[in-house]
């Protein structure tokens, strides 16, 4: 294993997040915690993952994209921020490409995704 690769999966370890195995097309709930003035707060940002960057290292980002109040909202999440509480499957999107960003000129009946009934998740130790 190269440095740099060996140095990311010692901060991946030393954050200690569990991650889920998702995609985009997924359904997924983002538990986002939300400070406001002395309180902090979990609030649950639930969307389709539209894109996944960078992969599974450290530097990885996702794209959650919901309709809200008639209005498509994007928001850009790190995969290991501090500020996530938990990351949950909704349900799983059978989609033939990696980014669907398509979906943004879409409305309505169009924009929907097919569900994986058969989903199997993957080995830890495969994708490594």
């Amino acid at each position: 294993m190269d440095l740099i690769a060996q140095l990311e999966a010692e901060q991946i370890a030393e954050l200690s997040k569990d991650i889920p195995d998702f995609k985009a097309g997924d359904t997924i709930r983002v538990g986002y915690k939300v400070t406001e003035g002395t309180r902090t707060r979990v609030q649950n940002y639930e969307g389709v993952c539209i894109s996944r960057k960078n992969g599974k290292g450290v530097a990885g980002s996702f794209t959650v994209r919901k309709i809200s109040f008639g209005e498509g909202v994007e928001r850009v999440f790190p995969l290991y921020s501090t500020n996530i509480d938990s990351i949950t499957v909704v349900r799983r999107g059978r989609v033939r490409r990696a980014k669907l960003y398509y979906l943004r000129s879409r409305r309505g009946k169009s924009a929907r995704i097919a569900e994986v009934t058969n989903y199997k998740p993957l080995k830890s130790g495969a994708d490594a």
